[in-house]
């Protein structure tokens, strides 16, 4: 890598009606948490409690102290509204599918 590259990292949460995505220097020993404390994230978005955060890195489930390697990005999940097994029990029970659904 050329001295004058900078290494970086990026943290992102996604509500239903926005995507925040923030890219930081990545600094020698940061990790998953560090960086969204660091994105400003936590205070834009007072919904997310920092004790109770699910993280991950690409969609692979990480725990907060994970250290960060240049390009990581964190994603910060949030709960899912519905149950996925449920409802395609609900919906095969009324003959439809999860994809017919999408479609109405």
């Amino acid at each position: 890598m050329a001295p004058s590259e900078v290494d970086w990292v990026e943290v992102a949460y996604a509500k239903p009606e926005r995507q925040r995505v923030v890219r930081l220097a990545l600094a020698p020993g940061l990790s998953a948490i560090d960086a969204v404390r660091a994105s400003g994230i936590l205070s834009e978005c007072p919904e997310l409690d920092e004790g109770r955060l699910a993280l991950g890195i690409y969609g692979r489930k990480v725990e907060p102290g994970q250290l960060l390697e240049s390009g990581d990005r964190v994603e910060i999940y949030r709960p899912l509204s519905a149950d996925p097994r449920e409802t395609r029990r609900r919906l095969a029970a009324e003959g439809r599918s999860m994809n017919s659904r999408r479609r109405s």
